[in-house]
């Protein structure tokens, strides 16, 4: 088996991470806007200077540049997100700031010139910085009327030209970094369990809210969640490390469950008692949770390694969600495990799981490129590395094709280097695009393509086989 003629493959970037331009044409600001460091450092009162997302890479004037970069390598899809505070400055207006929407619709035009189909990603990490400091994200339930009127107006607005759309970015990282996830401004270590789960509820009645308006709006709409993906390992045989991978896939499992069959698992009763938890529902939640999503959408990095006791192993690096050293596989320059049946096995549990189509959202390997001059004088990035890391985990989603999942894309993370959500930081690079911007904020952000910006090109044009 190949992939099929209509599969869709591009890349994804983030608002926060690449747009820039961080108060022009009306835009209001963002929590991004005061993380200067990322969630590895306190938030600032103001932006300064040092934050390197005020810059980005440029994107919002540069858009026609990158888009037409993702044409050449033959992508057919593109995953963005929309920056709510582009569209409503602070958040709680009743009226959209009207050159944040012409902007979208210009970069929506310039992808459909190119036969590209946005995938549109409603919240990315991002929330207007008035509705952090006025309700604390989503830890009120004021902010699900706030982000159903920015969805509603969007969707409406763009419907006619995007099919594809997410409501959260990772949905599930609220519980793990309720900053980003949730808009959630009171530190980590003051939060009770109670106060992140409440928030996740009011996240996903947001989620299903958003869905159903959708749907009312254009019934051809396909709306998919979208979760941080790392499938649990057991480091031992134990039963006890066999029962802390159970728990901990639940864990992951929690928040796609809700998505797509409209209640919560069986076993979020026993979370909610182990972490002193009790839900509360309002009068229609329960109804509008039951408007589940289309399909599933993920990131793929890595798998996890767990066990029941931690304390005699050595920790790896990653994202967000770390774990265990797998002894057994390969990492990266930054300690990232290297996994590729790690993803054609969370494709199969997916999909026997939820039976719904998957869409890998993210996927792509962090490096400390090095920019240089090869034999025909053509500044460009010898990234084999890269290469060799989606190779196999394109040959791996191939596999689960043949498996019999129903996988219908893939977009790379980072196409064109981005800022790191997690540390602001440009020094660990994703893309098949260079662009030259430097840690101090110093570079003519021009763009440079890589080895492998090439060699991506190849595997769309041969539809997979070159990964075989």
């Amino acid at each position: 088996m190949s992939f099929p003629d209509n599969f869709l493959w591009g890349g994804a970037l983030s608002a926060n991470q690449c747009e820039g331009a961080y108060l022009e044409d009306g835009k209001g600001l963002s929590q991004q806007d005061v993380m200067p460091k990322g969630v590895h450092a306190p938030m600032t009162a103001m932006p300064t200077a040092d934050n390197l997302k005020l810059k980005g890479t440029d994107f919002y004037h540069r858009y026609q540049e990158d888009i037409a970069l993702l044409a050449e390598m033959g992508c057919n899809v593109f995953r963005f997100s929309i920056a709510w505070s582009r569209i409503f400055p602070m958040g709680d207006e009743e009226v959209p700031n009207e050159k944040g929407l012409a902007f979208y619709d210009a970069v929506i035009d310039e992808c459909l010139k190119y036969g590209i189909k946005p995938l549109i990603t409603l919240s990315h990490y991002e929330m207007p910085l008035h509705l952090c400091q006025k309700y604390d994200g989503f830890r009120s339930r004021e902010t699900i009327d706030c982000f159903v009127h920015y969805a509603e107006t969007v969707i409406r607005r763009y419907h006619d030209r995007v099919k594809y759309w997410l409501t959260f970015n990772e949905i599930n990282v609220t519980l793990i970094s309720p900053l980003l996830g949730a808009g959630i401004i009171t530190p980590k270590n003051e939060l009770t369990q109670q106060d992140k789960y409440q928030a996740a509820h009011h996240q996903l009645v947001a989620s299903a809210k958003a869905t159903k308006l959708a749907r009312m709006i254009d019934p051809d709409l396909k709306i998919g969640c979208m979760a941080a993906s790392a499938p649990r390992y057991p480091m031992t045989c134990k039963p006890d490390d066999m029962m802390e991978m159970l728990n901990s896939q639940h864990e992951l499992d929690y928040f796609i469950h809700v998505h797509c069959t409209g209640e919560y698992p069986y076993y979020a009763k026993r979370l909610w008692k182990e972490n002193n938890v009790e839900v509360k529902f309002a009068d229609g939640d329960a109804e509008v949770l039951q408007n589940t999503v289309d399909f599933i959408s993920f990131s793929y990095y890595s798998s996890k390694v767990v066990a029941a006791d931690e304390s005699q192993y050595e920790m790896a690096n990653g994202n967000i969600m770390r774990g265990l050293k797998n002894p057994y596989v390969e990492y990266t320059d930054y300690d990232y495990p290297i996994d590729p049946q790690g993803l054609r096995y969370v494709l199969n549990y997916l999909y026997d799981h939820f039976h719904k189509p998957l869409f890998v959202a993210e996927n792509g390997i962090g490096a400390k490129d090095v920019l240089i001059v090869n034999a025909k004088g053509v500044k460009t990035v010898d990234d084999d590395y890269r290469i060799a890391y989606h190779q196999s985990h394109i040959a791996a989603m191939k596999q689960a094709i043949d498996d019999g999942v129903e996988v219908f894309g893939y977009t790379s993370w980072g196409p064109i280097d981005c800022i790191s959500a997690a540390s602001a930081e440009i020094s660990k690079r994703y893309g098949f695009v260079y662009v030259d911007l430097q840690p101090d904020g110093s570079g003519s952000l021009e763009r440079y393509r890589k080895k492998s910006f090439y060699w991506y090109r190849d595997c769309i044009l041969s539809k997979g086989e070159i990964c075989e």
